[in-house]
């Protein structure tokens, strides 16, 4: 080795050697800390827990929900050192560690596929910062109920640092405490899709697709399914007023529908066969009385057709792969979204919440609801 590279290994070495670490609570009080854990969701057979810091909870426990093999995720505070923290205690520095209790099938996913998930959403050279928050409560770090799983994060973490320059930041140790969070925090992200995340929604809807894939081939509405006719099985299970919509073009009560006040962000597809048409991130409030948006999720999924009745010239607009029929397009829409307005039938609809679209088989389509 020459001189240089000798000089330059120390110089790592010595930098490497006395970087900080992020402060833990057992450095801040010479009291042990108290050895208690309140949380709801239980291990099961063949399932496994880990506990991860990384920042705001919100955004971990949404992560960490969406990935493969994950069974459940609640947010609470570790490794602090008081009893039984409230949300503002913590943030006055109570040296606890936001976190989310991960619970996952040992059969589906292991430690080191959730801890590499889990590294891709930090910046694990940061002390006591993430995203946009700055304290203690916001170190990242890793604790675990099996001594069994410190070999296992160790060596990981090694690995880790290979990839980095700065020293990692990342806290290792037993679980000493963990207190459930207030049910506000439960979910939170769910509860408030426009809430506050320091992990991109491009990550978590990656893992929200695989997840999907994983978990229910059985239904399948990707990107690539083709759409047919519903069957006379699925017409029949239809409502009196959505076959009447559908199959006969009739048009349902203004403002007394089901979608002309919904709000939340969410998929909304044909009522007959599935089919994604529209998404809540086109959709506006237009007063006419029935959900409006300014564009399809692709044009070549609908139809038009030249409408006299009521003896005035309109634009029906129908599914082209099911043939229902949706309502009609205009050109009175807003001017900087297109200046479409496609009035269209709840009843010819169906909504899913974007919460719930992993589960009912639409995780390809999360990055059109935004």
């Amino acid at each position: 080795m020459s001189v240089l590279a000798v000089a330059v290994a120390i110089v790592i070495g010595t930098y490497l050697a006395a970087s900080p670490k992020n402060i833990s609570a057992s450095k801040l009080s010479t009291a042990p800390l108290p050895e208690e854990i309140i949380q709801q969701n239980q291990v099961a057979a063949e399932e496994a827990e880990i506990y991860l810091a990384g920042g705001c909870f919100w955004g971990t426990e949404f992560l960490m929900r969406n990935v493969p093999g994950v069974t459940s995720v609640e947010v609470g505070y570790s490794n602090g050192t008081t009893r039984n923290p409230k949300y503002r205690e913590v943030c006055k520095g109570s040296g606890h560690a936001e976190s989310a209790h991960v619970i996952y099938d040992t059969r589906a996913t292991s430690l080191q596929k959730i801890l590499s998930i889990y590294y891709k959403s930090i910046d694990p050279t940061l002390i006591n910062h993430q995203g946009n928050d700055t304290g203690i409560q916001y170190r990242t770090g890793i604790y675990f109920s099996n001594p069994a799983d410190e070999p296992i994060i160790r060596e990981s973490l090694k690995d880790l640092q290979g990839s980095f320059f700065n020293a990692i930041a990342i806290e290792c140790a037993p679980i000493k405490n963990f207190y459930r969070a207030e049910e506000e925090h439960q979910e939170y992200l769910i509860k408030n899709p426009n809430g506050y995340c320091h992990i991109s929604r491009a990550m978590i809807d990656e893992q929200a697709k695989a997840k999907a894939a994983a978990e229910f081939p059985d239904k399948n509405f990707s990107r690539n399914k083709v759409y047919g006719k519903p069957s006379k099985e699925v017409l029949e299970d239809l409502s009196d007023l959505q076959r009447a919509v559908t199959q006969e073009a009739a048009t349902e009560p203004p403002y007394k529908n089901e979608y002309n006040d919904e709000t939340r962000m969410g998929l909304y597809v044909d009522v007959t066969n599935g089919q994604p048409l529209f998404s809540s991130t086109d959709k506006f409030d237009s007063g006419c009385g029935w959900p409006a948006f300014s564009k399809p999720v692709d044009e070549s999924y609908l139809v038009e057709r030249k409408d006299m009745s009521f003896g005035i010239e309109r634009v029906e607009v129908r599914a082209k792969a099911s043939g229902a029929h949706l309502g009609h397009v205009f050109d009175d829409g807003p001017k900087d979204k297109g200046g479409l307005r496609y009035c269209i039938n709840s009843a010819a609809l169906r909504f899913i919440p974007r919460e719930k679209m992993t589960a009912e088989g639409y995780g390809e389509w999360l990055d059109l609801v935004k």
